[in-house]
């Protein structure tokens, strides 16, 4: 008997495990059109094509109304809340203006994007705004226009009662009587680099080898104005960092420039001394004990009667705190309260003092960010206000006459992503506790002090945003302004993050994350993961609305063809004390938590290729991705480091000495990236800003040279202009860079050459 040919079967089986080879190895080759799909999603553009995304209430004297500018189908739009009479509507007619601003400027303006970004509506409804330097209102279809007044002058400060002029003259601090004309010198031993009433600047730049910092002026006057509360900026000690600009047009040689900035355990730093000045005693009052690194810097405020001042101290290396009262007449320092910790205390504690001689405190003694009900006379606790393993993250509004207490808090609410924000409201003895916006999302909220209404914008990163209006007291939707609307990116195949959790390194703990799909998704192809990290601590990076999810550096990098992950793991911010406090001493370990997330996500999504995993991040995140491919050197394959603090002994000290430790240990050397150069096995590119003031570029040479040192094949990117600020959402040159990167050496296809990025 003859059989029949089973030819034709085995070759549609080969043809078969052809097709699925290649749909394994390859994507198809880059082109234009990939570039297209991933600038779509670039911040300048896709905030346009979102309507109504969010509302950012700008609230009006009355605080019953407010405007808001967002996108439409017409473009750019300002609009107008009037939430009494349940009204949104837009706030003038944006094509009669259009006009009347052509008109009179000369320029084609376009009704769908005016020219301008914030507006003030004044009480008889006109419109008014600046632009080209001139002050435009327009009123009853009428514009008029006139130059902008001078700016404030931030040289002098007027006292409250109008009568005298504080100012600096030769780094001493005067006053002037407004009335005589008569100046009274209150200082005497200013001098250069010992300087009253001044303060260090962020980013405040010297430039050349003898330039002049920038010009700085604070004082604090009292309530009746007869006494003024300042610092003395002392900068005898300190240690600049320099940079070199190689930019400039102009020149030849690089610019120098330098800056105070200090390092972790650095003794050599900018200090700052309060101070008090009596002007009927024409006396000063130094408090040399309290003088702290300007890093940590003190803020004092001034009680109704104008004879204390309170504040939070903070001691160096944040593990303890105090909160002080000075007399301004005995000048005797009293401690209110005081707490410390192993690790670190926050650095922004809730403080509301209140009328009644009590104060409201929001502290981690217990683990969790809760409230307290404390005397202010003695310190003694009066009672707990809240309770329970959650984390309340700041008031919204304090009810003194009701003894009613209205707060933001996560992590209460049962079997829901606990980085998940509500409102609640709560009375000062702990009672009552009301849960005031039930929906199941982030709660985003707007409130303005004393007003009766507040903003509330809720989302997920896969529900789109609802905004309403709500009632203070009780929660209730009183007006519902707008919904997101979605249709242009569900038209594109737009498939939002979808949320995941895994299980921490801990063995037991449950953390969080979302991935993105490219909108051509194919779950029959198998696809390059990409981890974003930003490990903090003091932050959790994964996003949780829907605005976070959609504008950020994710989605239109999965367009090229990855899938995007990104996870809050042990260490970060916003899960308690306990969740935090893993970081401590241990900054290096961030991204084990990422590892075993991606490995567990994997293994339920099969389109997840495994063995192709790249990372990236920037600042923070950019030593992050340095660590990971040099502690996980067989699960990353490529890792792209943008300004990173590649060793936090060179960085900036406020952060790694609250979460990494202080004084500094062998546990900085052990976890610094430029000492483990000889671990990397990948594609590693680093990139740096050459003028970049907030992460020096220092470290990321140190690193190169490291890694030269240990014979190690890498790429290494100087962006001679740029400061900390590139390859953010909005897209530039290292965006490209970095999106050609991982095309090439982990998608494995060949980037386009010289193409630019286009965005509107």
């Amino acid at each position: 008997m003859i059989k029949p040919s089973n030819t034709g079967t085995s070759k549609r089986f080969v043809f078969s495990l052809i097709l699925t080879f290649i749909s394994q190895i390859g994507f198809g080759q880059i082109t234009e059109e990939t570039y297209h799909r991933a600038e779509y999603f670039l911040s300048d553009n896709i905030q346009k094509e979102i309507y109504h995304l969010e509302v950012n209430p700008n609230w009006i004297a009355d605080k019953t109304s407010f405007w808001h500018q967002t996108y439409t189908e017409n473009g750019k739009r300002f609009f107008k809340t009037d939430i009494e009479n349940k009204i949104t509507s837009e706030a003038f007619d944006h094509q009669k203006l259009a006009e009347l601003l052509s008109h009179q400027s000369g320029e084609n303006i376009s009704e769908q994007n005016l020219p301008f970004n914030r507006i003030e509506i004044n009480s008889d409804g006109a419109i008014s705004f600046e632009w080209k330097n001139k002050d435009w209102i327009f009123h009853e279809g009428k514009l008029d226009s006139k130059r902008s007044s001078a700016p404030r002058n931030r040289d002098s400060s007027l006292s409250p009662d109008g009568n005298w002029k504080a100012f600096t003259r030769n780094f001493n601090l005067f006053v002037e009587n407004l009335e005589t004309g008569e100046e009274i010198q209150l200082s005497f031993d200013g001098k250069k680099d010992y300087e009253y009433a001044s303060f260090w600047g962020w980013s405040d730049m010297i430039h050349g080898e003898n330039g002049e910092r920038p010009f700085h002026f604070t004082v604090n006057w009292s309530p009746d104005s007869k006494k003024i509360q300042t610092q003395i900026v002392d900068l005898r000690l300190a240690e600049k960092m320099l940079l070199l600009d190689n930019s400039q047009e102009d020149k030849f040689r690089p610019q120098l420039m330098g800056y105070y900035r200090a390092s972790p355990g650095d003794t050599s730093v900018v200090m700052y001394t309060p101070v008090i000045f009596d002007l009927e005693e024409k006396s000063e009052t130094k408090f040399q004990e309290l003088s702290l690194p300007h890093f940590i810097g003190m803020y004092f405020n001034w009680d109704s009667e104008s004879e204390n001042l309170f504040g939070t101290y903070l001691h160096r290396g944040f593990k303890a705190f105090d909160i002080l009262e000075i007399n301004a007449n005995s000048k005797k320092i009293r401690k209110v309260y005081s707490e410390s910790s192993p690790t670190h205390v926050n650095n922004n504690n809730i403080l509301r003092r209140l009328d009644n001689g009590q104060f409201i405190l929001g502290t981690e003694k217990s683990g969790w960010n809760q409230l307290y009900l404390i005397d202010w006379k003695t310190g003694e606790l009066i009672n707990r206000i809240t309770t329970g393993d959650y984390v309340v993250k700041n008031l919204l509004n304090v009810d003194e006459e009701n003894e009613v207490i209205f707060f933001e808090a996560a992590g209460k609410e049962d079997d829901l992503n606990p980085y998940y924000s509500f409102a609640y409201k709560v009375n000062f003895d702990g009672s009552g506790l009301t849960l005031l916006t039930p929906e199941k999302s982030f709660h985003d909220i707007s409130y303005s002090s004393g007003g009766k209404y507040f903003v509330d914008n809720y989302s997920t990163v896969d529900q789109p945003t609802v905004s309403v209006v709500r009632e203070l007291e009780t929660g209730k939707i009183v007006h519902e302004v707008s919904k997101a609307d979605i249709s242009n990116l569900k038209n594109r195949g737009y498939q939002s993050p979808k949320p995941f959790s895994a299980t921490a390194k801990d063995g037991k703990t449950t953390i969080y994350g979302i991935y993105y799909l490219p909108t051509n998704f194919s779950a029959k192809k198998k696809y390059p993961i990409i981890d974003y990290t930003y490990t903090g601590p003091h932050t959790a990076i994964t996003p949780k609305t829907f605005r976070q999810g959609l504008i950020g550096l994710q989605q239109p990098m999965a367009e090229l063809g990855f899938i995007l992950v990104t996870v809050d793991g042990l260490g970060t911010h916003g899960r308690g004390k306990e969740f935090n406090d893993v970081s401590y001493n241990n900054l290096g370990d961030g991204t084990t938590d990422h590892v075993l997330a991606i490995k567990e996500l994997a293994s339920k999504n099969k389109f997840m290729d495994i063995d192709k995993v790249g990372i990236f991040g920037h600042s923070a995140g950019g030593y992050d991705a340095g660590r990971a491919i040099l502690l996980h050197p067989d699960f990353y394959k490529v890792a792209v480091a943008s300004a990173g603090d590649h060793d936090h002994r060179m960085e900036k000290a406020w952060w790694p000495e609250m979460y990494m430790g202080y004084p500094v240990g062998d546990f900085y050397h052990n976890q610094s990236n430029i000492t483990n150069a000889a671990n990397l096995k990948g594609h590693l590119l680093l990139a740096h800003g050459g003028i970049d003031e907030n992460v020096n570029p220092s470290a990321t040479f140190k690193f190169a040279e490291a890694l030269i040192n240990a014979g190690k094949d890498f790429d290494l990117f100087i962006w001679p202009s740029r400061n900390h600020s590139f390859g953010r959402t909005s897209g530039d040159y290292f965006t490209k860079k970095r999106w050609d990167y991982f095309i090439e050496h982990l998608l494995g296809e060949e980037p386009i050459r010289h193409y630019q990025i286009k965005t509107d």
